[in-house]
């Protein structure tokens, strides 16, 4: 038995049968060795181009030199602080980063180009992980309004901690647990075109007015929702109806964060600034470390003053080694200008996958920087989700890492490393295409 072998049989022996699906055949999964820029190989040596960056986490590329050994040194000076009870240093640098390159940035934005702000920093929650960092925005919010009712919308996904599957809206994560739900989510339409705004406009207004809703929580790009883009006015009618009805505004950046879409931050393509943004993923490069942070005259106005108990925390809260990454992945994603080489390359994208057709079912593209997807139909509509899969499969053997996303798993979906160059990702296209238009 090789080394995948017994590693897969170890998680089908002492895992959670929930966790890991593994094909009878053999085919899915590969077991992981190791990674490297925009690299993965197996257990078996074999090497594939990731176009996932695992979840949109390696960013800067996976092992990014300056960020490990930012970690390394780090683990060997102080590997655990205290939480929220003896600081380290490295959390309040990070702390003080993450608001200059938010709300003081956006503050401060050049002539021409200001973004309107209510705040000149802002103030950080860390957290362990994208859901929490979510739950921490909500409690902040309840604090803030008094209203436990948040407006989100379909085809939502922001996590499965019990907070935030009140917003998470597939029912294949919910239904499970409904017994134990709060249910304080109210979904509406997420649109993709300028013209369901006026509608959901009227549907937004209605749930104000019957329900008590202090917050609208809501991705400015849905990734697990199957690359759903909304149309430029989206986000500022939000942030209209939010200040004229005294709600606060919480952008999930989880995913869209930190270059994905060829901005730091996702609501920089429309000019709207939150109360309060959810960081996570490509925040360290890799070490598990999220972040709300929030207006500063709203977060001293929602949370009391620590006197000596915390009303919200965890052990590893501002975890030492992962703020030494965070700090060194920031530094990386501005040195090797990701943003920028982001939007260049996600303009070639999506024109690479728009130029796939096929005869047997529909296709459509669409992306925001390195941030697109392809969406399988067939002929009657009805969503491909068994050929999405199977081109998954093939590429796959092939040496291309690709996930499927949607409701249906029916978008295959490129957030590949912001460091892959013009040639791996047109190679990488011209993959898909091939298993797609194969007889």
């Amino acid at each position: 038995m090789n080394q995948a072998s017994q590693t897969l049989q170890l998680l089908r022996d002492y895992e959670s049968r929930n966790v890991t699906f593994q094909e009878p055949d053999g085919s899915w999964p590969i077991v992981w060795e190791r990674a490297q820029g925009v690299q993965v190989w197996d257990t078996a040596g074999k090497k594939y181009l990731d176009l996932t960056a695992a979840f949109g986490v390696a960013a800067a590329g996976h092992a990014n030199p300056r960020v490990v050994n930012a970690g390394q040194r780090q683990m060997g000076k102080l590997l655990h602080a205290m939480g929220d009870v003896h600081p380290h240093a490295l959390k309040g640098q990070l702390a003080r980063e993450l608001s200059r390159l938010t709300f003081e940035r956006w503050t401060n934005w050049p002539p021409g180009q200001r973004l309107k702000s209510r705040a000149f920093s802002g103030k950080t929650i860390f957290c362990n992980s994208g859901f929490e960092a979510v739950e921490a925005a909500l409690k902040t919010a309840l604090l803030a309004t008094g209203k436990q009712g948040v407006i989100a919308f379909e085809g939502a996904y922001h996590g499965l901690g019990y907070g935030t599957l009140n917003a998470t809206h597939r029912e294949h994560f919910r239904n499970p647990f409904r017994s134990q739900l709060r249910e304080f989510g109210h979904f509406t339409t997420f649109p993709t075109q300028a013209g369901q705004l006026p509608k959901i406009e009227r549907q937004l207004r209605q749930i104000f007015h019957r329900e008590k809703i202090g917050a609208i929580l809501v991705e400015p790009v849905q990734a697990r929702g199957g690359i759903n883009i909304p149309p430029p006015g989206f986000l500022p009618l939000l942030r209209q109806l939010c200040d004229e009805h005294g709600v606060l505004l919480i952008l999930d950046e989880i995913y869209t964060g930190f270059g994905r879409t060829g901005k730091w931050f996702a609501c920089e393509h429309s000019g709207v600034v939150p109360d309060l943004i959810c960081m996570g993923k490509a925040l360290t490069g890799g070490f598990p470390l999220s972040a709300c942070v929030g207006r500063a005259n709203l977060m001293d106005a929602a949370w009391p003053a620590a006197t000596g108990e915390a009303i919200h925390t965890s052990t590893f809260l501002g975890h030492p080694v992962g703020c030494a990454m965070a700090l060194a992945q920031i530094s990386e994603i501005r040195r090797l200008k990701l943003c920028e080489r982001s939007a260049e390359l996600g303009k070639f994208l999506l024109d690479k996958l728009s130029q796939v057709q096929s005869l047997k079912f529909k296709i459509e593209a669409r992306g925001l920087g390195l941030m697109a997807g392809l969406e399988l139909n067939r002929p009657d509509g009805r969503p491909a989700t068994q050929i999405s899969l199977n081109a998954i499969k093939a590429l796959l053997q092939r040496g291309y890492l690709f996930l499927p996303e949607g409701e249906f798993a029916n978008v295959l979906s490129f957030t590949p490393p912001l460091t892959i160059t013009l040639a791996q990702l047109a190679k990488a296209g011209e993959a898909l295409k091939k298993v797609l238009t194969a007889d």
